[in-house]
């Protein structure tokens, strides 16, 4: 899809996880084989899902780093076949420029770069293929707890404005990128909670900004649930905070909850 440009006039979008891993933390292992993608592809799709994100590595705390080759060892097969059955948008979780030229050849139209760098070849890759880029505030790494000297909301506001300006130098418009806040990459649990709270202080004008929150370790601890696949309930209650803050995406691994939720939060939000 050339000259992608995300849709946020509307209702909240929801973003579909599937992690074609066998070392993520909540669902790895699931729907690592391509039919069980393309078959858990398919079912959130019905259940509502805007976008598929796929992911072929773990970006989990201790997760082992796979080369480029081998990410595209495990993408290649399985976007072949959704390419055929999956009407959405298709994204691809990748911090590899050559990942996501390979990833966009192949029937993807986002991609979802978890890597904070902005890096120029990154944006060359998606301005040639005039694709969405989903760009995730994470200036270390999900094992470091970063101290921001002007508070953590501030500190992803500036780093969203100066990476939309850069992309835009490489002639991505605005309404291509997404912002995501990047909840549990190199914050502790309160910039986690400030984060979700004042989401929509962050925002860029005419951008996306999404809420990816699903499942993660803030969840838990809020919650008291030490099980990652069990936290669904609180992901729901996050989610719909960032919804009435401002946030306009969702990724999430429960979609048929994240629609719903979605549904009522946006109904309270028109009010």
């Amino acid at each position: 899809m050339k000259n992608f440009k995300f849709d946020i006039s509307g209702r909240t979008l929801v973003c579909g996880i599937l992690n074609i891993t066998p070392d993520s933390f909540s669902d790895g292992g699931l729907w690592d084989e391509p039919k069980k993608a393309l078959e858990r592809a398919c079912e959130m799709q019905a259940q509502g899902a805007d976008i598929i994100d796929v992911g072929a590595q773990s970006t989990r705390p201790g997760a082992q780093l796979l080369s480029a080759w081998e990410e595209k060892k495990r993408l290649v097969p399985v976007l072949e076949l959704l390419r055929e059955k999956i009407t959405v948008p298709i994204s691809v979780d990748t911090f590899y420029p050559k990942c996501a030229e390979t990833a966009l050849e192949n029937g993807a139209s986002i991609i979802n770069d978890v890597s904070g760098q902005v890096s120029d070849d990154m944006a060359r890759v998606v301005s040639s293929w005039g694709a969405g880029w989903i760009i995730m505030h994470n200036p270390a790494d999900a094992n470091t707890d970063m101290v921001y000297d002007k508070g953590v909301v501030e500190a992803v506001s500036n780093f969203f404005l100066s990476a939309a300006n850069k992309a835009e130098s490489f002639g991505i418009p605005r309404e291509s990128l997404c912002f995501d806040i990047g909840v549990g990459f190199a914050k502790n649990y309160e910039d986690n909670l400030k984060l979700i709270k004042e989401i929509g202080r962050t925002r860029v004008e005419g951008s996306a900004l999404m809420s990816a929150v699903s499942r993660k370790r803030v969840i838990g601890i809020a919650s008291g649930e030490q099980v990652a696949a069990k936290r669904d309930a609180g992901t729901v209650a996050a989610h719909t905070a960032s919804i009435l803050g401002g946030a306009d995406i969702i990724r999430v691994h429960d979609v048929f909850s994240a629609v719903q939720a979605a549904r009522v939060a946006d109904a309270i939000k028109s009010i």
